[in-house]
Parts: structure tokens; sequence; C-alpha cells
């Protein structure tokens, strides 16, 4: 059975510019459909209705078209619109950072794409997780790791499965997670995530939405196993925290590339390059180092914007 409404979004707001922020479109139980501009999901509602979702833009939003294997109520309908909005950062402010990117010429193509909401998942929990399965590692991995870890554990309809809770992850073995999951030695740090979530120790989902300074957080965040500067670095962006750059070898290579000529730098001296841009600065590096292969994308996109 299936229901069709509308989410509304800001003016600002590019659907697609937003699912192809980065990564996250790539990993399950998210899906996304270039040639038709889709983004799907599944989600587990708060019954254990798992609804599969497909988005697409339409005029005033996003058109969200739900199938479950029972009818969706009107509850149903605001738990999705609640979840996807988080998702897609509907309620997320850049009028100020539009502004900002307006009186610099080499970045006024931010304000003019709307580019800048960062895709995330409905919960910090399954956002610190992918973010620990993509250390060290290749992106094929990463889309690898993931998988396995949603199809495991994942609640599911018998076809596609939703992310799982923590208790679901917590109660497995690390010797699961290796064998069906391929997270070699991120598995203990994903065990112990999973615990201290499902126990109540670690109040993750708070890091959304806690007025602690960004340093504060940031050094919170370090203290999960499996959580560096790097990864705590990129969770503060999807938190809405832009003061860090979460730099790894891809980005430096970016950075050098750009700013270099290919020539080796500290990354010191690429975070001094940004420290004029201050609250902004992570935001501005990050659609600056990945500007050539998102518009590609849309170059490549049927009817790209």
């Amino acid at each position: 059975m299936s229901s069709t409404f509308l989410l509304r979004t800001p003016p600002d707001f590019s659907f697609w510019r937003t699912a192809y922020s980065h990564g996250w479109y790539d990993l399950l139980p998210f899906r996304a459909d270039r040639e038709h501009q889709t983004l799907s999901r599944v989600l587990r509602l708060h019954d254990g209705t798992l609804a599969d979702c497909t988005m697409r833009t339409a005029p005033g939003g996003v058109r969200i078209h739900a199938a479950a294997t029972i009818p969706l109520s009107a509850t149903h309908r605001k738990e999705i619109r609640a979840a996807l909005g988080t998702c897609l950062r509907v309620d997320d402010d850049l009028s100020a950072f539009y502004r900002a990117m307006r009186r610099l010429p080499e970045y006024r193509w931010i304000a003019r794409h709307r580019a800048g909401r960062l895709l995330r998942a409905p919960t910090m929990f399954e956002d610190a997780v992918k973010m620990i399965c993509t250390t060290n590692c290749t992106w094929a991995l990463t889309v690898q790791m993931v998988r396995g870890i949603v199809r495991t554990f994942g609640p599911t309809d018998g076809t596609l499965n939703a992310f799982p809770d923590p208790a679901s992850i917590a109660a497995a073995t690390e010797a699961t997670l290796r064998n069906k999951c391929s997270t070699g030695y991120r598995s203990p740090a994903v065990l112990e995530l999973a615990d201290a979530v499902a126990s109540g120790r670690l109040p993750i989902e708070s890091w959304r939405t806690t007025t602690c300074s960004t340093e504060e957080l940031f050094a919170t965040m370090c203290t999960v196993r499996g959580i560096g500067p790097y990864a705590a670095g990129n969770l503060l962006r999807l938190a809405g925290r832009y003061e860090h750059l979460g730099l790894d070898s891809w980005v430096r290579k970016q950075w050098r590339m750009l700013h270099a000529r290919g020539r080796a730098v500290s990354d010191a001296r690429i975070e001094r390059y940004y420290e004029r841009y201050g609250a902004w600065r992570g935001l501005m590096f990050w659609l600056e180092m990945t500007r050539d292969w998102h518009d590609e994308k849309f170059r490549k996109a049927k009817g790209g914007p």
C-alpha cells in the first residue's frame, strides 16, 4: 500500500544538490537513481512499520512516495516527513552562509546553486557508524561494510532493510561483524559504540542539539573509539557545525591540486587558508573540494539543473 505527499522546503533548498552533497546517497538504506533524480530510503517507524520512501523534487518542496505493507496513517506520514526532513536538512538556516558567499566572487556559485545542505541519516548513531566505516579504506569497502551491517542486522520486509538500531548491533559478536560485514579492525569500535548508545551511556543524539561549544563537542566525539579528528570533523558538519575541516588523504590531494600545484603541504597550511572564513570554513572547504566531481554528476544527470 502506498501514499504520496509533500515535504515542504525553504526557497533556498535544492533537492538534488542535497541528495548528492556527499557519499551518503550511496550507502544503504539510501538508494539514489541519478537518471530519474530520485533518492530512496527505507525507514523503520516507531510502531515497527517499514516504509520504503522515494523522494523527488516537486513544486513547493519534495514529493514523497511511501510504500508499506499496511495503510499509512496521518501519524505515519508525519513521522516520515520529520525523518526525511532531518535527512535533507530542510530546517537548516543557511541564509547567513549564502549572504557571505555572495560577497566572495570565487564562491558565489555556492549560493547560486543553493549548495551547502549535507545529506545525513535520521539519527546521529547511523551517521557515526557510517563514518567509522569510512576510515582508512576505499569507498568501495565502505559501501560493502555498510551494506553488510544493514543486511545483517537491519529490520526487513523480506526485500529491503532499514538501518539497524543500536541494540541489534550491540548483541552481535566481533566475529559476525568481521565475517558478514567486512568491518575488520573497526569491529570493536562499532560494537562499543552500539553498546554505549543502546545502554544509554552515550547520548549520541544530543550531539545535534547540544548548546556546548564546537570544541567541547569535538572533544567529546574524539573520546569514542573509532572516532578521531577526521571522523569528528565530518560528523560535526552533519550536526551543523562547520569549524573543522575533517581532513583525509582524498581532500588533502584535492587541495594540493587546487591550491598548491600538486605539491605536498602541511595540514596546518590548509587550516590557515580557511581561517579567514570563520564559522563556515568547514562547509566552504567541503564544497570547494567536491565542486568538480559534484558538477560532473549534475551534467550527467537526466535533465540536470
